[in-house]
């Protein structure tokens, strides 16, 4: 049979080299590590025009951003306010501005337009370790100009981190000046939407279940972390599981990629399956009620990426120190379940200390240095190891109340904690990682004793919520204080491993 020859890419012919059409990606764009397009892709550019007078031009954003009619659809603009640009292209700059050339942005109107420059230059790099051109929040705009859902759900998340802006860390009350409240009111419109959108798509039995949907569930995962962290997320989780698991186009062969550039839909599925598990998964079920969360086996385990992704990761932990974390929180519900005698008990005792003992020798400078670094920044190794510190230390502590448990004993762990404790105030100046370690610091809250110890934790809530601006912080706050006067004056009992999910009122602590 004659072999099919592919069409030069776009990328090659872009960059003035030969092509070896030997598929897409192809092998020289895969090399140069590259995204390789077959066709010239959508993308944003600096000013209102690429060519002509107006070019280079752009408008700078007033931070009251354009107001419309509200009337259940946005319709029109009360006048023109300015705009700023974002790029969405090979740089990740810490300033991102952009004009959209595409047909499918002229259907929107100017708030909308503002929102999804906001969320280019704000939320993509919120929910991601490094911000850079692989970021698989940013691929999803040119996907939401063309999907309700999709689009709604990034709307709604640019308008609520907006809204949150003007809130204060220790001010109850919602922020009062007119550009705020105009924000709120627009993620409440954007958000009402983008649900019934998707219960239409979900009810609609002869509608496919695309992607894209189950990218817009992933976003109202983090709307609820901008919201409070806890009204709702876990039925989110559960919807875009079940669709994960019950849809092979989401995860089966290149014919379910309905959307854009093939690689570029597998990639962004990926993603999405690595970091409902573990990450989200299993750190968010250590400080939920037991066995709250179903359990969640992906189809495509098998294709996932050999080595980790720094850039294409929510919270930068390491996939041994989340998988050991996950057995830990396992072994915390079988425990909750009432272990049925002695020799199961010393069964989950040799299991849990042998773990801890694989924890406690993980090489966090190795692993850090064996990450695959082409766009991480210079000083990453260093970073990412104190990073991956924190996560070790923190599943330690969280690991060895698990082991208390089943031992009727309580270990004093003060070392550990005075440890982590100043590795997280050495991530304070780097906000980038700060921004990845709020259940490291609510760990080490349950764990803290003095009232040292506790301001310098409010102090890094705060910080966090500065980085952020995700209510879900705001209630870490609330939960650790409720503890802590529980407590007042009684010693560490390592039965917040059990306790914390109820009082914590099932709030998604990441």
């Amino acid at each position: 049979m004659e072999a099919v020859v592919c069409q030069p890419c776009w990328t090659c012919r872009n960059r003035r080299i030969q092509c070896d059409q030997s598929g897409t990606p192809c092998a020289k764009c895969e090399k140069a590590g590259v995204e390789c397009f077959d066709k010239r892709p959508l993308r944003w550019v600096k000013g209102v025009a690429i060519r002509g007078k107006m070019q280079g031009h752009s408008y700078e954003r007033n931070l009251e951003r354009p107001r419309a009619k509200s009337s259940g659809i946005v319709k029109s603009v009360r006048s023109p306010k300015k705009l700023s640009s974002a790029v969405v292209a090979a740089s990740a700059s810490k300033s991102l501005p952009f004009t959209l050339l595409d047909p499918s942005i002229s259907n929107l109107d100017q708030v909308s337009r503002y929102y999804i420059d906001y969320y280019n230059e704000r939320i993509c790099k919120l929910f991601i370790v490094y911000d850079s051109d692989r970021n698989p929040f940013r691929s999803l705009i040119s996907f939401g100009l063309k999907d309700l859902v999709l689009q709604k759900a990034i709307l709604a998340l640019a308008a609520r981190h907006h809204a949150n802006t003007g809130r204060p860390f220790c001010q109850i009350q919602a922020p009062t000046s007119p550009g705020f409240i105009n924000a709120n009111r627009d993620a409440l419109l954007f958000k009402h939407q983008a649900m019934e959108a998707l219960t239409r798509v979900l009810g609609d039995e002869g509608s496919d279940k695309s992607d894209t949907t189950v990218a817009s569930i992933f976003l109202l995962i983090f709307l609820d972390l901008l919201e409070s962290g806890s009204e709702g997320w876990n039925f989110h989780l559960e919807g875009a599981k079940s669709l994960i698991m019950s849809h092979q186009p989401l995860l089966g062969s290149e014919a379910g990629l309905n959307n854009g550039p093939g690689q570029t839909v597998k990639e962004i599925r990926g993603f999405i399956t690595s970091q409902i598990h573990p990450s989200i998964e299993t750190l968010g079920a250590t400080l939920l009620r037991p066995k709250l969360l179903s359990e969640f086996v992906a189809t495509d385990q098998a294709e996932t990426q050999t080595h980790e992704a720094i850039e294409k990761s929510f919270l930068g932990c390491p996939e041994f120190l989340l998988t050991a974390i996950q057995f830990l929180s396992n072994e915390r519900d079988a425990i909750a379940a009432k272990l049925p005698d002695d020799t199961t008990v010393q069964a989950h005792i040799q299991d849990t200390t042998a773990m801890l003992e694989l924890i406690q020798h993980f090489d966090c400078y190795a692993w850090a240095s064996n990450l695959p670094s082409k766009r991480c920044p210079a000083n990453a190794v260093d970073e990412l190891c104190t990073l991956s510190q924190v996560f070790k230390l923190g599943a330690l502590l969280y690991g060895r109340r698990v082991l208390d448990a089943l031992t009727e004993t309580v270990t004093e762990q003060d070392n550990l904690l005075s440890e982590l404790l100043g590795l997280i105030d050495i991530l304070k100046d780097h906000e980038a990682l700060f921004k990845c370690v709020l259940w490291a610091i609510f760990v080490a809250g349950l764990e803290c004793r003095s009232q040292a110890q506790k301001r310098f934790l409010v102090g890094s809530l705060e910080k966090f919520w500065i980085a952020t601006s995700c209510l879900n912080v705001i209630n870490a706050a609330k939960i650790l204080h409720e503890y802590w006067d529980q407590r007042e004056g009684m010693e560490i009992s390592p039965r917040w491993i059990f306790d914390i999910g109820n009082l914590g009122r099932d709030c998604l602590l990441i």
